[in-house]
């Protein structure tokens, strides 16, 4: 069910991933997968422009809007139990676009706190808005990459935030927050007057034997869901994310903005985005196993190749967080990049910590392999 695919295709389907990576190297810095979309989305949403569905994008009570709301709200009842009700979201263009309206509309002035290791567009979002960005930095020696709620009520305390981003199920550790975290952190920011804005997108990704996954909103009413099929279905070039709020001045407010605020969604990207959540289970399972598989494997060859190297356990995400600072080399993913090999290098996502690389695990084995042995020709001594 998963379909693999060749450079020369993945070279024209991944223009980012792919296209700006010069031939001859394996690239597994973006979390994009190297695999074909699933057949019933290429199936929708060829249909819809073969029926010259490409105009703008509806609004929020059209009939696309309503079903992109509805296939979530049954994907979240059958995937994770969670009661959710119809007609709460509203469609953005992307995550990050989802954040930036939520800060924009919902967000009290003051700074916003973003836990480290974190996505680096958490960064530039913050500060677009006009907040002042308080970065928690995590113990990278740490034996769990758990919440720190004793770091987040200190920054809380000290910087006078009133937001907080919440990224769950983590990038770039892959790890699943437990409920007893998100409940010890809804009880912190309720005590304090804080916000969370979080973003699921890599929820579906929850690998089998791992902690389950609970939706934060099902926890803290208070907090807004930004969230999108984009990223398990590979479908970002569509554009279609959604800004979940349970509560009804916060729905108005952000539905209310004039549409140069929310403007870059796309109708394809709700068709595309309905199949998803409706029609793709069994294809959704298959990645799981794919990923979990690569998982493996990924610890397998480290340990023949990279004794040294730690792997923070992937519970989730198709990503892995490794930590090479027994190796010595400040930047293993430029050291890597002569060896034909393109990973996240680890400051990007933890400013100032060395030695770390996130890697895109959603690829063949035989490129997961080049992988590992481009980090360990860049690193060894």
């Amino acid at each position: 069910m998963i379909v693999d695919l060749t450079d020369a295709q993945l070279r024209r389907a991944l223009p980012t991933k792919w296209g700006s990576t010069e031939e001859g190297t394996v690239p597994a810095w973006v979390a994009e997968t190297d695999y074909q979309v699933a057949l019933p989305i290429l199936d929708a949403v060829g249909a819809a422009v073969a029926d010259g569905m490409l105009g703008y994008a509806p609004g929020h009570d059209t009939l696309q809007a309503a079903e992109l709301d509805a296939a979530f709200v049954a994907f979240a009842q059958r995937h994770w139990g969670w009661t959710l009700p119809t007609g709460r979201s509203t469609v953005v263009g992307d995550v990050v676009a989802g954040l930036r309206l939520v800060l924009e509309t919902l967000a009290e002035p003051g700074p916003v706190l973003v836990p480290t290791p974190h996505y680096p567009p958490f960064r530039e979002v913050v500060e677009v808005t006009g907040h002042e960005l308080v970065m928690v930095e995590a113990d990278p020696d740490a034996d769990d990459a758990a919440l720190d709620l004793a770091a987040l009520e200190r920054a809380i305390v000290e910087s006078g935030a009133r937001t907080l981003i919440l990224c769950h199920p983590h990038n770039p550790t892959g790890r699943v927050h437990r409920r007893h975290e998100l409940e010890a952190l809804r009880d912190l920011t309720r005590a304090h007057g804080v916000r969370v804005v979080v973003d699921e997108i890599h929820a579906p990704l929850v690998l089998a034997g791992s902690p389950a996954f609970v939706p934060y909103l099902s926890v803290d009413e208070s907090a807004v869901l930004v969230t999108s099929h984009s990223k398990t279905f590979s479908t970002a070039g569509l554009h279609a994310a959604q800004v979940i709020t349970l509560d009804d001045g916060d729905l108005a407010a952000v539905r209310g903005v004039p549409h140069a605020q929310n403007g870059g969604a796309s109708v394809l990207g709700m068709v595309a985005g309905t199949v998803a959540w409706n029609d793709c289970d069994d294809w959704l399972e298959a990645l799981r196993e794919r990923i979990a598989e690569q998982r493996d494997l990924l610890e397998k060859m480290l340990d023949e190749r990279l004794p040294r190297a730690r792997v923070r356990p992937v519970e989730a995400t198709c990503l892995a967080w490794v930590d090479l600072r027994a190796y010595g080399v400040e930047r293993p993913a430029e050291a890597a990049r002569a060896h034909h090999v393109r990973v996240a290098e680890g400051s990007d996502y933890h400013p100032g910590l060395a030695g770390h690389v996130r890697v895109n695990l959603a690829t063949d084995a035989r490129r997961l392999g080049l992988v590992v042995e481009g980090l360990a020709a860049g690193v060894l001594r």
